[in-house]
């Protein structure tokens, strides 16, 4: 029922990109650009400034943007209101996840959403919890889960899981031992996630208490994944530090082992977050279920 037209002026604005918004609806550039010069004619405005390749909006197209997001959101609104009286749950959820929390958290929590809810249309960006918030802010989503320890003043953070970050080394590694003093840390060569992870933001927060940066360490590597450092560390005799969640196979099997660090502790909250005010009832339906599945799955 919604419209068309709108549907692609909105994919092309948050894209700034006829050959992006194209491929993500599934069309032809030129049935995108059909659309657009329809648009444009009818309201006898440029919507978009053309520059080669590049385009970006124009006053008319930003005001045209802020309106049809309204109402796409209204329309998701409506479509899902209605078909509750059929029993029927049907809508679209544009979820972002940091890494970790869509690694290990997320698949069987999605898998078994889309069980009970087979109509709800579910897309996942996964990123690191810095970009993840960005996307929100971009609108480019409508709902992150994210695990870093900041908070940006413009978004609404709700905790989710209790989560704590464990230092790990290679079951193979005979030069560690499974206690370390901080100082014996800090001389330690460490592989650690990338900036802008949330893993990174809670090993510093974590150092801040201690009045350590990471300059006082020895960090050898950033790696850009959990699943990049756990590989790297079954070759190394590096120690690397990441979810308690993470490692719960490599543990069991022990191919990995916990280190213990003295006085040292990471502790953090996955976090559910949103624009400040924002309600979508799709989405309250889907963090309702999410709550409910953590709460029986995952537990440290």
């Amino acid at each position: 029922m919604e419209d068309t037209r709108l549907k692609v002026f909105y994919a092309v604005a948050v894209n700034l990109s006829f050959t992006k918004a194209a491929s993500e609806l599934c069309l032809s550039q030129p049935a995108v650009t059909k659309h657009i010069a329809y648009l444009e004619n009818y309201y006898q405005v440029k919507l978009f400034e053309r520059n080669g390749h590049n385009i970006k909006l124009t006053p008319a197209g930003t005001t045209f943007f802020l309106k049809t997001k309204k109402i796409l959101s209204l329309y998701n609104e409506l479509s899902y209101s209605m078909h509750l009286y059929n029993q029927k749950y049907i809508g679209r959820l544009r979820l972002g996840a940091s890494t970790t929390i869509a690694q290990y958290i997320l698949p069987k929590i999605l898998a078994e959403f889309s069980k009970h809810y087979p109509k709800v249309d579910i897309s996942l960006l996964t990123d690191n919890s810095e970009n993840i918030e960005k996307a929100l802010l971009n609108e480019e989503i409508d709902l992150g889960l994210v695990e870093n320890v900041s908070r940006d003043s413009s978004l609404s953070y709700t905790p989710f899981l209790n989560d704590t970050l464990v230092a790990v080394i290679s079951s193979k590694n005979e030069f560690l031992n499974k206690k370390l003093s901080l100082k014996n840390f800090t001389q330690t060569p460490l592989i650690l996630r990338e900036r802008g992870s949330g893993t990174l933001d809670t090993i510093v927060t974590a150092l801040h208490k201690k009045r350590l940066t990471l300059q006082n360490l020895n960090v050898r590597m950033y790696l850009g994944s959990t699943e990049a450092i756990k590989r790297f560390l079954m070759h190394s005799d590096c120690l690397g530090i990441v979810s308690i969640y993470s490692v719960q196979d490599e543990l069991l099997q022990e191919t990995l082992k916990t280190v213990k660090i003295e006085g040292l502790e990471f502790k953090r909250q996955f976090c559910f977050v949103k624009p400040l005010g924002e309600h979508i009832e799709i989405l309250d339906k889907f963090t309702e279920f999410f709550k409910n599945e953590v709460s029986h799955n995952f537990k440290l």
